[in-house]
């Protein structure tokens, strides 16, 4: 027997190795670690056992694990001129996992083996060990997963408030840990649980709060304390507004909502809002994507009076924008959002952990398998999560309906498939309920520009027979229940125009559409010139500002960031054209901008050109 509950509560270290002594000595030679997903990994404690590990090859650790989180790192000098001195800001203070290290460095000791279901989105492209020790397995599947590979110990990071009757919370990740230890009270698993004390992890009561006697380890020292892994939000562009707009639409009042990570999700949130405080200039702006009442009565226009009940399997920032405008109130059994996991800005973290704990309770952390799923308790779910709408983000769509959300057609894995055929079945499963894919229409890098949605593509995440609703910056497929042939006309219809004679050729040389068939004149002005007409206005007048909630970059990075992105993407012709627009530029109007990529005073001639492309893309 591994665990043994004692009513003097778990054993206290204050020191990370002493702690991976005392798990050696008590399951032995072989350990199965298991790390929850993002930010409540139990850094200190996961380190110590990889140390111990790496120096004994008589242990034979597996870590299993999710979306392990590390500072961004630079592609290029520039990259790196911007982002050192924001990671040495942001990420100050936050302990690098060396399991990470090690994997990026390709120096993985044979004893020790790292298995991940779901990557932090592009940074483990390029690392063999990662792509071949990924496991591709659904959200609610991983815990399956865990006990299959015979997890020994659970290491998390938690909230700790002794006033409270139990005293701990699984605060960011009550998702699978939840479940794990309804398993071990049930008898059905054993293993070690190991806790890491943080004092800037949010306490959140409810469903995440456990007793002291969960545990058989507790870390807790102010030696071990550490400041959470803080990403900043990301900008929102205009097209990123447009796709918002158009899924803003979809949401009924009364209804149940779920939103996804990153900008796309920040458009969605911003404009609910602005459809809650500026209704007539809500509807203005939809009237000029080409919204018709006429055409489709599912569009929903009106401001919120019974208000909206978060289900959604990461609690991201934009639910809480939600919640303080007012629009995130519907309570069911007094919780305004159930999820299983969350990750945020300091801002975000700080919000929580000062909220009234009468507030805080509105907001219900719990097992993923309750927001992911319907089992369990089904009947009440079905009556709380009445017009649900479930918004998630992709990459890429087929002219057919298929989603392709983590992976590439080489079979290298970008992220992982996490929750999101989850919803997309509860789409299907629940009454008045749809699902929702937002992606952009296009992408661009090195002055190509490349479709996101494509006739064909060789991975698949969510296949075309659950095709439901595709948001794009040019409008909505609305394709559940459809012909194929009235699929690809939906889906032309908010294809970027560069695009679409090449994919309406592909679907007539395949016979899935008639040779005869036109587009019609409305859906040839997908441009992006045309969502920035449309827009820019109500950009201009404050509506839909770059950073809608507020950001951790300074004024200078926020003007920066547009430049950088647009020498990103550039092609050798377009970088020329900027050089020489830098060369004839004046410098100090852009002296603060270059000061801080340290290229106002530049020596020798790459940080002369460096600095002059710069000075183009900021005047451009």
């Amino acid at each position: 027997m591994i665990h043994s509950a004692s009513a003097a509560g778990p054993q206290k270290f204050d020191d990370a190795a002493r702690l991976a002594d005392a798990i050696v000595e008590k399951i032995g030679r072989k350990i199965v670690l298991a790390l929850p997903l993002g930010l409540g990994k139990a850094n200190h404690i996961a380190n110590a056992l990889y140390a111990k590990a790496a120096a004994d090859p008589s242990i034979h650790l597996t870590i299993f694990t999710a979306l392990t989180l590390t500072p961004p790192h630079a592609r290029s000098e520039l990259e790196r001129r911007f982002l050192d001195p924001l990671v040495q800001r942001l990420f100050a203070g936050y302990p690098p996992l060396a399991y990470a290290a090690a994997i990026r460095a390709g120096k993985v000791p044979p004893n020790i083996e790292i298995n991940e279901f779901f990557l932090e989105a592009g940074q483990w492209l390029n690392s063999p060990y990662a792509q071949q020790h990924y496991m591709s397995a659904n959200y609610t599947h991983a815990l399956a997963a865990v006990l299959d590979r015979g997890v020994n110990v659970v290491g998390q990071l938690v909230a700790q408030r002794p006033d409270e009757p139990q005293p701990y919370s699984l605060s960011c990740n009550p998702d699978l840990t939840l479940d794990l230890l309804r398993q071990r009270r049930g008898g059905r698993v054993d293993f070690l649980f190991a806790g890491q004390t943080n004092s800037e992890l949010p306490f959140m009561p409810g469903d995440a709060s456990i007793t002291a006697n969960e545990f058989d380890f507790i870390l807790d020292s102010s030696a071990t304390d550490f400041s959470l892994f803080a990403p900043p939000r990301e900008p929102v562009s205009l097209g990123d507004y447009a796709a918002g707009l158009h899924a803003a639409s979809l949401i009924p009042d009364g209804g149940t909502l779920q939103i996804g990570i990153g900008s796309l999700g920040d458009a969605v949130a911003q404009a609910l809002i602005l459809r809650q405080r500026h209704n007539v200039e809500f509807r203005k702006l939809l009237s000029g994507l080409g919204y018709d009442p006429a055409r489709d009565s599912t569009v929903h226009t009106e401001p919120f009076i019974a208000g909206l009940y978060g289900c959604s399997e990461m609690f991201v920032e934009g639910l809480l924008d939600l919640y303080r405008a007012g629009i995130l109130k519907r309570a069911v059994n007094g919780v305004v959002l159930h999820s299983g996991f969350f990750i945020g800005s300091r801002g975000f973290y700080r919000s929580l952990r000062e909220m009234p704990r009468e507030e805080v309770e509105k907001f219900g952390m719990t097992s993923i398998s309750y927001v992911n799923e319907l089992y369990g308790d089904e009947e009440e779910k079905r009556r709380a999560r009445q017009d649900a709408r479930f918004l998630n983000d992709a990459m890429m769509a087929t002219l057919l309906g298929d989603v392709i959300s983590d992976g590439l057609d080489d079979g290298r894995i970008v992220s992982g498939v996490g929750g999101q055929y989850n919803f997309v079945a509860q789409g299907f499963a629940l009454e008045a309920a749809r699902s929702a894919i937002i992606l952009r229409s296009t992408r661009s890098a090195r002055g190509k520009t490349q479709s996101n949605i494509r006739w064909r593509y060789a991975h698949t995440t969510i296949p075309r027979h659950l095709r439901d609703i595709i948001i794009t910056e040019y409008g909505i497929a609305d394709i559940r229940g459809k012909t194929d042939r009235e699929v690809i006309t939906a889906m032309l219809a908010i294809t970027d125009s560069r695009f679409q004679d090449g994919l309406l050729r592909q679907a007539k040389d395949a016979g899935k559409i008639a040779r005869s068939f036109a587009l019609p004149p409305s859906a040839r002005e997908n441009t992006p010139e045309a969502v920035e007409r449309v827009l820019r206005p109500a950009a201009d007048a404050g509506l839909l500002p770059p950073f809608p909630f507020g950001t951790d970059f300074t004024d200078v990075e926020q003007r920066l960031i547009p430049a950088l992105e647009k020498l990103k993407a550039a092609s050798p012709r377009q970088l020329a054209s900027l050089l020489t627009q830098g060369l004839m530029s004046r410098q100090e109007k852009q002296k603060d901008c270059l000061d801080r990529l340290a290229l106002a005073t530049p020596k020798g001639l790459s940080e002369r050109l460096y600095a002059a492309l710069v000075r183009g893309a900021l005047a451009s």
